[in-house]
């Protein structure tokens, strides 16, 4: 009997046999397995959290555990977990230094909090203006702007296709007037203002400076981020105008343009929140993410640029999601691989050039229409998970997101929510308090592979703009949304009070945006378009047009390339262009783009 029960272990469908295969478990843990281990489980087996079948047992019928994104998780992790030649000094380091994983700040939050945004903008520039006041007042530290569909399609609001959508995601910008109206009584210089806009992100960009400089602010001293990530959208939000390689060489115009002018503005954020939205893994979204960073440098390089010039204004935008040490582990291993990527494959010599900094969101995907003040404490726990992730700035969700724009009322717990986790918490007093954990280092090293392993398929297809044009990384996500989704549904992921624990409820009270908001813009534009210099507005926007049209190289003696469409841009817009007109004239250059089916 006894060395029946000593070869048990090795046995396949053994519940202890994952101690021993595949790792070199210590002689204390193997004995752990065998004298207290295997007879607990003898006595009461392992039961999966969610329904007992498909994702949640293994070839053997034993329960399986895994994370959101379906990777198997160990019940216990120790030093066998690691690398064999695992040490601090190689694998983890210190914060502010390379590789980096425990944060790029020697002191993480003890020296600066991270800034607390609040992602708004709803029906007209007049309602955003008083939200934003709101928000400032009740202590956010700056100022996120979401724009409505017709604004992020490049179409003004009195044209055809805005109907019924105009101020319902977001607000409705169509010129300089009302970008003047969102920002008043709004210090520029001394807010910092991120933009979640893409295909016309210049043009509104534009209006952003043009706005700076009428309220006598210093271009060189604001701060700031425009989103500008047009690869994401082709792979996951579909809000694109331009075919891929114009809507490329509109980024790189804004990087060479802001490198000059706006040395502290941020002109892109590489955005992996969409594609986690639209149902990627935690993996998918790191790497898909990552690699967009390394097209956009390629393309920049190609221009002429120099990555040390560009690179420490690149920034990028991640989703904080439900399981909480996956995405621990995620921003960790981000910061590793941007490192190594900028040093090595880049050759960057600038050391803030090989800084990942990031701005986070909670999961928009994750909040329920059913019993939405669940979604507090969901969106509580993401916070937690980005802070202790090291992220630079955050944005809590509102309770009600799933149902319509946030009430003030959710905006203001989401503030708070932000709050409680920088004054009362305790997790911001020391840099990277998990750092060494087994498990979080385990997972962040199997991040860090498994984004290689990608990036060595896209190199293969040759690029990022190759892959979507073959639908690669778009088919890859869509597989993982389906089978998350046939997972809840079987009751294999298990969505509190959607799928389970579910009761009966009213109607929540949600912020409704009437079409009174269409009607005022409409009004807004036809006073507009009477009262300023139609002339001069051709001029300028024929100006755009020729620049478009050529090759840009870089610029020669500090100057921005001739060709480059940012400064025609700013001159279209001080003129009172509209978002529809200027999109509208590079449409007439570029064209525009349908995205093929993919087999």
């Amino acid at each position: 009997m006894a060395n029946e029960k000593a070869s048990k272990p090795q046995v396949a469908d053994s519940p202890i046999a994952d101690v021993f295969e595949g790792r070199r478990p210590s002689e204390e843990e193997k004995r752990w397995a065998e004298e207290t281990l295997a007879p607990t489980l003898e006595k009461a087996p392992e039961r999966p959290i969610g329904a007992p079948t498909g994702t949640n047992r293994d070839e053997n019928g034993h329960a399986r555990f895994s994370t959101i994104s379906n990777v198997p998780i160990r019940r216990l992790y120790t030093q066998a977990d690691l690398p064999e030649n695992w040490s601090h000094d190689q694998y983890l380091g210190y914060p502010g230094q390379p590789p980096y994983t425990r944060g790029i700040h020697a002191t993480g939050y003890r020296g600066k909090l991270f800034t607390m945004r609040q992602f708004s903008g709803f029906a007209s520039p007049e309602e955003t203006n008083q939200r934003y006041k709101y928000l400032l007042e009740h202590g956010g530290g700056g100022l996120s702007v979401a724009f409505d569909l017709p604004t992020l399609m490049g179409y003004d609001s009195d044209h055809p296709a805005s109907e019924g959508e105009v101020g319902k995601c977001g607000v409705a910008i169509d010129s300089l007037e009302d970008m003047e109206i969102l920002f008043d009584g709004i210090n520029l210089e001394k807010t910092t203002v991120s933009m979640t806009i893409n295909s016309p992100a210049s043009v509104l960009w534009a209006m952003y400076l043009v706005v700076a400089e009428k309220q006598g602010a210093d271009w060189t001293k604001i701060s700031g981020t425009i989103q500008n990530d047009i690869l994401k959208e082709y792979i996951a939000q579909k809000e694109y105008i331009y075919p891929p390689a114009p809507s490329m060489r509109l980024v790189i115009d804004t990087f060479e343009f802001g490198a000059k002018f706006t040395p502290r503005f941020n002109t892109i954020s590489i955005s992996g929140y969409h594609i986690r939205e639209a149902g990627s893994t935690a993996l998918q979204e790191l790497a898909f993410t990552l690699y967009d960073g390394v097209e956009y440098v390629e393309w920049a390089q190609r221009r002429g640029l120099d990555v040390d010039d560009f690179g420490p204004r690149l920034s990028f935008f991640f989703n904080a999601h439900n399981d909480f040490f996956e995405e621990i582990a995620k921003y960790r291993a981000a910061r590793k691989i941007w490192y190594q990527v900028m040093k090595d494959r880049f050759q960057a010599k600038n050391q803030r050039t090989w800084l990942m900094r990031f701005h986070t969101q909670t999961a928009g995907v994750s909040l329920t229409a059913q019993q939405p003040m669940n979604n507090i404490g969901r969106a509580a726990i993401q916070a937690l998970a980005a802070v202790l992730g090291g992220t630079q700035s955050l944005h809590v969700d509102g309770y009600d997101e799933a149902l319509a724009l946030p009430t003030e009322e959710a905006a203001r717990i989401a503030l708070r929510t932000q709050q409680i986790i920088a004054y009362e918490s305790g997790v911001v007093q020391t840099v990277d308090p998990l750092g060494g954990s087994y498990f979080l280092e385990n997972l962040t090293l199997e991040m860090e592979k498994g984004a290689f392993d990608y990036f060595g398929k896209l190199d293969a297809m040759g690029g990022m703009v190759k892959a979507i044009e073959r639908g690669y990384p778009q088919k890859e996500v869509a597989e993982a949304s389906y089978q998350f989704q046939r997972a809840a549904e079987a009751k294999e992921k298990i969505i509190v009070g959607a799928n389970d624990f579910v009761i009966e409820e009213e109607s929540p009270h949600i912020l409704y945006i009437d079409e009174s908001v269409a009607q005022h813009q409409s009004a807004k534009l036809r006073v507009l378009r009477a009262r300023r210099s139609n002339e001069e507005v051709k001029r300028r926007l024929e100006a755009l047009k020729k620049a478009a049209a050529e090759e840009p190289n870089s610029g020669a003696n500090g100057n921005v390339s001739p060709a480059n469409t940012m400064p025609y841009i700013v001159d279209a817009v001080r003129a009172y262009a509209t978002v529809g007109e200027i999109c509208d004239a590079l449409r007439e250059v570029y064209g525009t783009y349908t995205e093929a089916s993919f087999t």
